[in-house]
C-alpha cells in the first residue's frame, strides 16, 4: 500500500475523505441554516461540480502526463457521459413537464409522437449506467485504434481530437438528433424516483462524486506505479526505443486512452444531476483546452497536481466570472502562459520544491 502514496500522502487522502464524507454532510444537513457554520446548497453544488472536473483532470493526466498524448477533445467524452445519463433523468420527469405528457418537453414542442431509437431503454437506471460506460468507451476505442495504428501523434493528434469534439458539438446542436438542440437537457425532477433537489439527495450525489474522485486517484496511482505505468512513461519519453524493445505501444496507448475517456464520461454523468443541465456547449473545443490548462497548472505527471489545478482554476473562475466576467478568459490565458514559462512542473512541482528546501 505504501508504494501508492507516502505516509503524508495517505494522511492527506484520509483527511480529504473525512471532509467529504463527514464534515460537509454535517455542516449542510445537521447545522441549522441560521448558524454561521451552515454550508449552503450553493457550496455543495460548487464543490461537487469541481470534483467532477477533478476526475476529468486526473483522466487527462493519465494520457498526457504519463503517456505523452495531448488530447484537446476530452470534453466530448465528458459530455457524452452527461447526455447518456441525462436521457434517463429526462425520462424520470414523466408527466411533470410543462406539457404534462410522458415525453420531454422539447419532443412535444417538435411534435414528435415516439422516442427516437437511441432513447430505447433510457427509462432504466442500469441501462443509463451501461451507456455512460460503453458509448464513450467504444468511441474512444475505435478512434484511438485507427489513430494509434496510423502513428498519428503530437500536434496532429491534438488537432484531430479537437476537430472530433467540434463536429460532435455541431451534431448535437441540431434539433432532429433528439438531444434537445441548443438547450440540451434540463429541469430534472427525480433520480431513482427520489426528488433530485432535496438536501439529502444533493449530499448523496456529492458523496458519490467524492468517492469516485478518490477511486479515480487510487486507480491512477495503481496504474502508474505498476509495470504498465513504467512502460507508459517510457512511451512518453522515447516510443521508438520501446518498440525496439519488443513492446506493442499501440495496445498500451489504446488502453489508457479508452480508460481515460470512460473516466471522463463517469464524471459527466455525476456532473449532470448536480448542476441540473447538459447542453452541446460542454463539447466546445474551449472546454477541452481548459482541461489541459487544469493539468498544466496543477502539474503534469503527478495525479494529485491536476486535482489541485482543477480546484484552483475553477475556484478562481467562480470568483472572477462573478466580479470581472469580461476579463476571465484573458486571465486564464495569462495564467497558462506564466505557468508554461515559469512553472513547467505546475503548482505541485513548486510545492515539492519548497518541501525539499524545508528542514
Amino acid at each position: 500500500m505504501t508504494r501508492y502514496f507516502t505516509p503524508r500522502g495517505w494522511t492527506m487522502l484520509i483527511a480529504c475523505a473525512v471532509v467529504v464524507f463527514a464534515v460537509f454532510p454535517v455542516l449542510n444537513l445537521v447545522v441549522p441554516e441560521t448558524s454561521a457554520f451552515h454550508l449552503s446548497a450553493f457550496w455543495v453544488t460548487l464543490f461537487g461540480k469541481i470534483m467532477c472536473y477533478a476526475i476529468v483532470a486526473v483522466a487527462m493526466d493519465l494520457i498526457w502526463g504519463y503517456a505523452g498524448i495531448l488530447s484537446l477533445g476530452h470534453g466530448l467524452f465528458f459530455a457524452l457521459g452527461g447526455y447518456a445519463f441525462g436521457m434517463y433523468l429526462m425520462r424520470q420527469i414523466g408527466a411533470d413537464g410543462q406539457y404534462r405528457m410522458n415525453m420531454p418537453d422539447f419532443m412535444v414542442f417538435l411534435d414528435w409522437k415516439t422516442f427516437p431509437w437511441h432513447w430505447t431503454g433510457s427509462e432504466h437506471f442500469w441501462w443509463a449506467v451501461f451507456l455512460v460506460l460503453v458509448v464513450p468507451g467504444l468511441l474512444a476505442f475505435v478512434f484511438g485504434y485507427f489513430a494509434f495504428r496510423s502513428r498519428v501523434k503530437g500536434v496532429y493528434f491534438s488537432i484531430i481530437t479537437q476537430a472530433l469534439t467540434f463536429a460532435a458539438m455541431l451534431l448535437f446542436f441540431r434539433n432532429n438528433t433528439g438531444f434537445g438542440g441548443n438547450n440540451g437537457f434540463t429541469d430534472f425532477k427525480r433520480i431513482l424516483d427520489i426528488p433530485i433537489t432535496t438536501p439529502e439527495t444533493r449530499m448523496a450525489l456529492f458523496a458519490i462524486t467524492g468517492a469516485a474522485l478518490i477511486g479515480t486517484l487510487l486507480l491512477g496511482r495503481f496504474i502508474v506505479t505498476s509495470k504498465f505505468g513504467r512502460v507508459l512513461s517510457a512511451i512518453r519519453d522515447a516510443e521508438t526505443r520501446v518498440m525496439f524493445c519488443g513492446y506493442d505501444t499501440v495496445h498500451y496507448k489504446l488502453f489508457v486512452w479508452t480508460l481515460s475517456a470512460v473516466l471522463c464520461a463517469i464524471a459527466g454523468a455525476l456532473y449532470v444531476p448536480q448542476v441540473g443541465i447538459i447542453n452541446p456547449s460542454e463539447m466546445s473545443p474551449a472546454n477541452s483546452i481548459e482541461i489541459a490548462i487544469w493539468v498544466a497548472v496543477g502539474g503534469r505527471g503527478t495525479l494529485a497536481g491536476p486535482i489541485l489545478g482543477a480546484f484552483l482554476v475553477n475556484g478562481g473562475k467562480s470568483v472572477f466570472t462573478q466580479y470581472f466576467p469580461e476579463f476571465w478568459l484573458y486571465l486564464l490565458g495569462l495564467v497558462f502562459i506564466l505557468v508554461t514559462l515559469f512553472l513547467p512542473a505546475g503548482v505541485a512541482g513548486l510545492l515539492d520544491k519548497w518541501k525539499r528546501k524545508s528542514p
